[in-house]
């Protein structure tokens, strides 16, 4: 494991030591009374830059400031068109669309492209150099993105008693259960979703813990400390950090078999760099590595801003009544491919 790392990231450390050398000169950062960067502070996470590269722009890292500009335009003139008053004599949604999910008020996924050293970032993956996921290996299991529900019980195309994803509560995705948040939002990698972007790091000399607002996630970091046994599994890992000069590094293994990154497992181990670029914005650096799912390591970095906003508690459990409905609404489908009326009369060809 180790070794795909240091592949990986050899060329990375001197990019992150240097950079950071020449903001420190620029733009002091605070220190604790140790000595170390103080990291403690709210961040708003979220940004306009995808993932993953778009293909048609090959290896191009960077935008121009005039391309970074019509990002932010079109994002602006989005929220104008969706903020308009709705139409009040508006009809009935064509039959097999969508009524719709958040609308404009809860959506809060940043104003603009994030920039690091200067430089307008065109993904957040930066290794391949394509700013794409590495080649899966052979015969791969990992999760990547959820198919969308046609709005039929397609599962019982099988047999009336055929097996479901909507048999219990507990075959759901971690992040309807509200077990951690969805999107990767506490990690690792930890990665910016739809809203509720903020992050609150609280730093001490043996912990530092990052406080996700998306589902109350919290990661605790034990510094300089041993791996738990691995058979000893947790939902966002076993987390431990180091410093190397003035860049806070986490290793995290340990993750319960479908982790929070669902496009890895249980086998997938990341490695963490979290380093001040500027009093006011720190750069956070992933390399993840799964060696089931991908046939390489893949990295990816981006800008975490200093907020003055708060984290405020984000009240979501596994008893809500979303779940409720998710799992209510299955039972409705099936009853309705059944041929049966919604309360539950018998089917009368059965």
């Amino acid at each position: 494991m180790r070794s795909r790392f240091a592949v990986a990231l050899s060329g990375l450390v001197v990019v992150c030591l240097s950079v950071g050398s020449v903001a420190t000169a620029q733009n002091e950062i605070p220190r604790t009374p140790s000595g170390h960067p103080d990291l403690s502070g709210t961040y708003d996470i979220s940004t306009l830059t995808p993932l993953e590269r778009p293909e048609e722009l090959g290896a191009q890292m960077a935008l121009t400031d005039e391309e970074a500009a019509e990002i932010a335009e079109r994002q602006r003139q989005r929220r104008a068109t969706r903020s308009a008053p709705s139409d009040p004599n508006r009809g009935a949604p064509a039959e097999g669309g969508t009524v719709g999910g958040y609308n404009n008020v809860y959506i809060d996924n940043g104003d603009s492209a994030f920039r690091i050293g200067g430089q307008w970032r065109t993904s957040i993956l930066i290794d391949p150099l394509n700013g794409r996921f590495p080649p899966r290996v052979d015969g791969a299991s990992g999760r990547g993105a959820r198919t969308p529900n046609p709005g039929t019980a397609f599962w019982l195309e099988d047999g009336f008693d055929a097996p479901g994803p909507y048999d219990n509560m507990e075959q759901r995705p971690y992040g309807e259960r509200c077990m951690v948040g969805f999107g990767s939002t506490g990690g690792p990698p930890m990665l910016p979703v739809l809203y509720n972007n903020h992050k609150r790091i609280v730093q001490t000399d043996d912990t530092v813990m990052i406080l996700t607002e998306m589902v109350h996630d919290a990661r605790i970091i034990r510094m300089n400390a041993e791996h738990d046994p691995p058979e000893i599994k947790k939902w966002l890992g076993d987390s431990i950090g180091w410093w190397e000069g003035d860049t806070l590094v986490v290793e995290t293994t340990n993750l319960v078999p479908r982790p929070g990154f669902r496009r890895g497992t249980g086998s997938m181990a990341v490695i963490e760099r979290f380093r001040m670029e500027s009093a006011d914005q720190l750069v956070y650096t992933f390399t993840a590595d799964d060696p089931t799912v991908w046939t390489a390591p893949f990295t990816g970095e981006y800008a975490w801003p200093r907020s003055p906003n708060k984290v405020f508690e984000y009240a979501c459990h596994e008893a809500n009544y979303a779940l409720q409905g998710i799992m209510k609404g299955a039972r409705l489908l099936e009853a309705e491919f059944r041929g049966e009326e919604p309360e539950g009369v018998a089917n009368p060809i059965r």
